[in-house]
């Protein structure tokens, strides 16, 4: 096969999971911001991993541009695949996030990216649901984590959202999130529990169920202000869920090496923020030390997930058909 046909295959294969990675890096960032900020750690990571970010997500967003422009029918039967189409909303969240990032030094900029990434959130909401309600292809089996992706993922709008727009829309974003978590966590649960075991490639994304309560209770901090009984729910089931995937931590070391595994990233981030957030709130020492800790892990996995994606990349392990 010559090169010219060699690149148009991988273009065709284009993974749009590959965005899950701007997710990673985006809370990593946010995170180092928030880590300088608890205990004077240099600015200038945060502001390094910030542009490098953006940089990622503007390259990935060129490369879908080009894949939807020659190969629409693919990016249409991705659309249709019932794992693929869950994770295209990791696009708008990732816009959400860079918004969050640059809400400070561009405000106007951040905006437009959050105005976009929430209206095109709820879109793939909108479009993802229909599909569930009006399928002829799913079963028991296609249920898992990143379910959550679609209509979960809006339960992070109001963090950046209660700066750019009116409270009553971050509301509206959250309510979506927190009662679909609800709905879709006893599906994949009953999955989990009562059907035969994730596939290795999907096995990462058992993560994800850290991310709602997480990102749950970083948003609802942000609407009250405050930490009451409800937001101490929510951190303490994102905490369990932590706990009940750390202690199988040996599972996760042994699988390979998946673009899937990028969903470590995000919810550990999350969670990472989510006691950076309890430790300034309560003064406890407790949420201080573990702030930290989850910091060094979360660094340490974005730094392997990283190596390991770019490794996978020059020997052409992407952009390949499943």
């Amino acid at each position: 096969m010559n090169t010219s046909a060699t690149q148009t295959s991988s273009l065709a294969h284009f993974p749009v999971a590959l965005f899950s990675s701007v997710m990673g890096l985006a809370a990593l960032t946010v995170t180092w911001f928030k880590a300088h900020q608890f205990g004077a750690l240099p600015l200038e990571i945060g502001m390094t991993l910030r542009w490098a970010t953006s940089g990622l997500y503007l390259l990935l967003l060129l490369l879908f541009g080009a894949k939807l422009l020659r190969y629409p029918a693919q990016v249409r039967a991705d659309l249709e695949h019932p794992v693929k189409l869950n994770f295209f909303p990791a696009m708008s969240i990732g816009l959400m996030m860079l918004a969050l990032l640059w809400s400070e030094p561009a405000p106007s900029l951040a905006r437009w990216m959050w105005s976009v990434g929430a209206a095109v959130q709820l879109g793939f909401t909108l479009y993802t649901m229909s599909s569930w309600i009006h399928h002829t292809r799913y079963d028991i089996k296609h249920a898992n984590p990143a379910w959550f992706i679609p209509v979960v993922g809006n339960i992070l709008v109001p963090i950046a959202g209660v700066r750019l727009a009116p409270a009553d829309l971050s509301w509206f974003f959250f309510s979506i999130g927190l009662v679909f978590w609800l709905v879709l966590m006893t599906i994949v649960l009953y999955r989990l529990f009562f059907h035969e075991p994730l596939p290795a490639r999907l096995t990462p994304t058992l993560f994800i169920l850290i991310a709602p309560p997480a990102v749950g209770f970083l948003s609802y901090v942000a609407l009250v202000d405050q930490i009451d009984a409800f937001a101490r729910i929510l951190y303490f089931c994102a905490l369990f869920l932590t706990l009940l995937l750390a202690s199988n931590a040996m599972r996760f070391f042994r699988l390979p090496f998946f673009i899937s595994g990028w969903a470590y990233s995000f919810p550990i981030a999350a969670m990472t923020l989510a006691t950076f957030e309890m430790a300034q709130r309560t003064g406890a020492v407790f949420y201080g030390l573990l702030s930290w800790i989850l910091l060094a892990v979360l660094t340490s996995v974005v730094a392997l997930l990283s190596f390991k994606t770019l490794q996978s990349a020059a020997r052409g392990q992407i952009c390949i058909p499943d």
